[in-house]
């Protein structure tokens, strides 16, 4: 749905003004107790000279939220792809990939759910028993290095409780969609305290398959279990261990002939991943003056990715005239992916700063070890395309936070990463890549008083080289450089009205050097028909520049108010598409010119409460390889509540109004009837939705 741009902004900025994000859902909320923990050191939110955004427990039970996607819009310049069963790729401030296929590549954009890196393959972020969302919006070159050029999402689920508790969760919603979970935490011992969650969900989807008649073949079955330990071994050391196992066995019948929510195919697609890993971190306090911490984790995953490449079926042009007849294509991908990390972190204890007592430290040595391998089943091929990619990362990394004055800090930040890398394909490609980056920053902040914060910063991120994949590339496109990225930003964050509001504003700019972009080639065959192709390229430059606003604002008892508002402009400079197109001074691809976020929750009573928000965002490039765009969308979302001292039932909805929109979009020909002439086709984000949740404590 196409919509009038001006109002919506002027509606978000007029509102951002006076209250920011629903950091907490509840009037009585102590926003002083929100706590960012993905940096090297915990902090306040209000007092954390960054941009980072905090999406808690209470906002994902309030949209009903089952999976990462479905809150991401609550983040300013946040966006996400789609071209998947679940959002596997997400984009910061315009920057970020939109899919994968045979090549393997480093995410601008990283995943971390309780230190276990997931970059590439977040699909399986389930919200269940989520403690908090953390997102770093910019280049995290110090903290993250190559996983964050533009920026970091981190995942943090609950923590194992010292008195025992447990939470029953029932959902059940349109589309024939429900949930069952349980979480049980508590003691094992006066030194072992333990938490388990377990939660399965199903959902028919949103397609209809009118050749099988079917309206279960974009379905969704996702099962997620997580436990973890806190181990107080001796006096000096304490142990955190997290375990958890994914099993998501999802269906994919997403794009239709006719661009609606019902598709042709007679071989509907997967999307499946299934992933168990574990992580550790040992923190030990006998050294003197030092803090030290290891952190360990390892994560095997098999990713089944496939569709029906025609979209039809055999009766499509028995039924309807086809110029040039049809044909009949299945494209499939398996992966076997594994990832192992090491890092070793010393840092100062509290009171034994260096120089005078006035700088705090934190050093280390970071290691990662992945490994994937690739096998494609595609019908154009002779036989299966197969591949192997290998890369092993070092990272040394030091922190200073020094104190120039009692309200004045200055913190200094520095990574040097090194990313050695080999692939092989059954296509006698081999090609070995070495990578060296220097990422860092350089933050000076001030404390106007208690309530009052100013910050500005410089950033430097990195993400490493690769190499294409696709056996029919000339070999000009066969590799791609690694993308350098400098970001300045300054910021504001205040409590307001004696705590009672919070507000967060920053403004900044972004330098892209040898910018890594989608592009794409189309092949046609013989037949008529057209092979698509797309790759990664380096494009000379670009820019990225805008303002994040955020409030929330108890404005009574009864009346929580809550808003978001972000702009961005993008550019590229010198650059030109694999068709020849000069692209200079176009914007990127997936960076919407505006997004926001509003709304409001009201309790009726002490039990019963309400809550609406309307959320929106502009239109944006598909792709830097054709001039499609999505049109600009308002989202409508309502709940109502009513809680007891141990239970709650709550009523909800997203996308009340059910407007259609675009997540993902391509250009091309595909469809036999009209000939395979080139026309945009869409892959469209959830209709609307709604459903009921059952919630007791124990």
């Amino acid at each position: 749905m196409t919509i009038y741009k001006k109002t919506p902004v002027a509606l978000a900025l007029a509102a951002s003004l006076t209250s920011s994000i629903a950091l907490a859902t509840n009037a009585d909320a102590d926003m002083e107790t929100i706590i960012v923990q993905g940096d090297f050191r915990q902090a306040e939110l209000k007092r954390s000279a960054s941009a980072v955004s905090i999406v808690g427990a209470e906002q994902m039970v309030e949209r009903g939220a089952q999976n990462l996607e479905e809150i991401i819009a609550l983040t300013p310049n946040v966006n996400f792809s789609s071209g998947s069963q679940r959002a596997r790729y997400f984009q910061i401030r315009g920057i970020g990939e939109r899919s994968q296929f045979s090549e393997a590549i480093n995410p601008s954009v990283g995943v971390i759910i309780d230190g276990v890196e997931f970059n590439g393959i977040g699909s399986i972020s389930s919200l269940f028993d989520v403690e908090q969302t953390e997102v770093f919006r910019g280049p995290q070159g110090t903290r993250f290095g190559a996983n964050a050029l533009a920026g970091m999402i981190n995942i943090v689920t609950k923590a194992p409780t010292d008195e025992f508790e447990g939470n029953f969760k029932l959902s059940a919603g349109n589309y024939g969609s429900y949930s069952a979970g349980i979480a049980l935490s508590g003691p094992a011992s006066d030194a072992l305290n333990y938490r388990f969650a377990v939660e399965q969900y199903n959902s028919d989807g949103f397609i209809e398959n009118d050749y099988l008649n079917a309206d279960d073949t974009n379905n969704r079955d996702e099962l997620t279990v997580r436990g973890k330990l806190t181990i107080d071994a001796t006096e000096d050391l304490a142990i955190n261990l997290n375990i958890m196992h994914f099993d998501f066995d999802n269906g994919y019948d997403a794009f239709s002939l006719d661009n609606t929510r019902h598709t042709l195919s007679d071989t509907p697609g997967v999307d499946k991943q299934e992933t168990s890993a574990v992580s550790a971190q040992f923190n030990y306090q006998g050294l003197d003056g030092i803090y030290f911490q290891t952190l360990v984790s390892l994560a095997d995953t098999d990713l089944g990715y496939g569709y029906d490449e025609d979209w039809s079926n055999p009766t499509l042009c028995l039924e309807n005239d086809c110029p040039y007849g049809d044909y009949a294509s299945t494209d499939y991908y398996a992966r076997d992916k594994a990832a192992n990390t090491l890092e070793f972190r010393f840092s100062s204890n509290e009171g034994n700063a260096i120089f005078n007592g006035t700088t705090s430290w934190v050093a280390g040595v970071y290691v990662k070890q992945e490994d994937e391998d690739l096998t494609r089943e595609y019908t154009y091929l002779a036989s299966d395309f197969t591949s192997r990619f290998d890369a092993d990362s070092f990272a040394v990394f030091a922190q200073f936070d020094s104190q120039l004055s009692s309200k004045t800090t200055l913190t200094t930040g520095l990574r040097y990463e090194t990313r050695d890398a080999s692939y092989s394909n059954s296509d006698g490609f081999n090609e070995d890549l070495s990578d060296n980056a220097l990422g860092g920053k350089l933050v000076l902040s001030h404390q106007l008083d208690d309530d009052n914060m100013v910050f500005a910063g410089v950033h430097r991120g990195y993400k490493a080289g690769g190499a294409n994949t696709d056996g029919t590339l000339p070999d000009e496109l066969r590799t791609f450089d690694p993308e350098y990225l400098w970001n300045y930003e300054v910021g504001y964050k205040a409590s307001l009205l004696n705590g009672d509001a919070y507000f967060a504003a920053t403004a900044f700019y972004m330098d892209r050097k040898d910018v890594q972009v989608k592009s794409s080639q189309t092949v046609m065959r013989d037949d008529g028909s057209s092979e698509f192709i797309d790759y990664l390229g380096n494009a000379a430059e670009g820019t990225n520049y805008g303002v994040e606003l955020e409030s929330n604002w108890s404005a009574t008892e009864n009346l929580n108010v809550f808003a978001m508002v972000a702009l961005l402009e993008t550019e590229f400079t010198g650059f030109t598409n694999a068709n020849g197109d000069d692209l200079s001074g176009r914007e990127q691809a997936h960076a919407p010119n505006y997004q926001f976020h509003l709304g409001f929750e009201y309790f009726l009573t002490e039990q019963l409460s309400f809550s609406a928000s309307v959320e929106g965002k502009d239109e944006f490039y598909f792709s830097d390889s054709h001039e499609q765009k999505s049109d600009s969308v308002v989202l409508v979302n309502a709940s109502v509540t009513y809680q007891a001292e141990q239970w709650l039932v709550k009523a909800w909805s997203r996308n009340l109004t059910d407007e259609d929109y675009q997540t993902r979009g391509f250009y091309f020909g595909n469809d036999p009837r009209d000939g395979y002439t080139a026309k945009p086709y869409y892959q469209y984000g959830e209709p609307m939705v709604f459903g009921v949740t059952f919630d007791y404590q124990f």
